[in-house]
């Protein structure tokens, strides 16, 4: 399908399809158009069809569609999120919820397959490929979009630990808005295998919950285990004495600032994610509590991208 129109026959050729089901096509096109996935046209009929008085719609890719293509147009695409709310023991999670209410089960996950997140990832390989090129395009939209708006928080520092960085993503977009600062991705030796750093840019390998964490004005982090992290990264940023911050990059549940009912649906929908993950959107409340148990004086929320904030704090 490289033409940016395609008619019905164009999409039965296309598509592997039996012919038997080739007249249910039209149905499934006509509820995608009405959900905004596709776009349509009525092409114009040749002479035997106008006699036959038939007419044919002409069906085009919109910004939905594009951002499910392996090749988006733009900065990040969707295909590996999608994918990865597609698995069918993730589907059976859902389905398991609730039996997961009546026992002590941490995740969905471990009620119908007995493993965690993470562990289960461990084990499918396509499937891992998927979780880190959907966090990966997470983290590009997020720097991107988001944090070109917020430079000042980014002034006066030189240098910068992404803790739990991945494959290094978000950290080399902020040497690419930021060039005047050195970062450091810090994760599992696993994770950043073979990974190249650059001038700007630097892998270290470790475990974030029993290495010392490498020091910085600033370290990054996504919300996971926040307590046990967060006093880590504080010893790391006391022990300089030079002071520096924390930047998390999350969602605050329910930030009244900037938020509309499309960014609030989204924060829940979230939430809901990752309960069934072990996991938890936070409260501006629950966020304060948090930080204040980690031995953190005081912090200052940012809002960007209408559901995410960029959360400082400060020792």
């Amino acid at each position: 399908m490289a033409s940016n129109l395609f008619s019905f026959p164009k999409l039965i050729e296309s598509l592997p399809v039996h012919p038997s089901k080739a007249h249910c096509v039209p149905r499934l096109m006509r509820i995608l158009v009405h959900l905004g996935f596709f776009e349509t046209t009525k092409k114009h009929p040749d002479q035997q069809q106008q006699e036959r008085g038939e007419e044919e719609e002409e069906y085009s890719l919109n910004v939905a569609s594009r951002l499910l293509l392996d090749e988006s147009p733009f900065i990040i695409s969707m295909k590996p999120l999608v994918a990865l709310s597609l698995i069918p023991k993730f589907i059976a999670a859902w389905d398991s919820l609730s039996t997961w209410f009546g026992n002590s089960d941490a995740s969905l996950l471990e009620t119908v397959d007995g493993s965690t997140f993470y562990d289960f990832f461990e084990h499918n390989p396509k499937n891992r490929h998927n979780f880190y090129e959907a966090m990966s395009n997470d983290s590009k939209l997020t720097a991107h979009v988001g944090l070109k708006d917020c430079k000042e928080i980014f002034e006066g520092l030189k240098s910068l630990v992404d803790v739990g960085g991945g494959t290094g993503t978000m950290a080399k977009a902020i040497t690419d808005i930021f060039p005047h600062i050195h970062c450091t991705v810090f994760d599992l030796p696993h994770v950043i295998a073979d990974l190249q750093g650059t001038e700007k840019l630097n892998f270290v390998g470790g475990d974030m919950f029993s290495d010392p964490i490498p020091h910085a004005d600033a370290i990054l982090f996504n919300e996971q285990e926040c307590l046990a992290i967060l006093k880590k990264c504080r010893d790391a940023l006391s022990s300089s004495g030079k002071g520096g911050k924390v930047i998390i990059i999350e969602m605050v549940l329910g930030n009244p600032i900037n938020m509309d009912k499309e960014s609030y649906e989204l924060q829940l929908c979230n939430d809901m994610t990752m309960m069934g993950m072990s996991g938890k959107e936070r409260t501006i409340t629950e966020w304060e509590k948090l930080f204040k148990d980690a031995g953190f004086s005081h912090h200052k929320i940012t809002p960007i991208l209408g559901e995410k904030s960029v959360i400082e704090v400060f020792p």
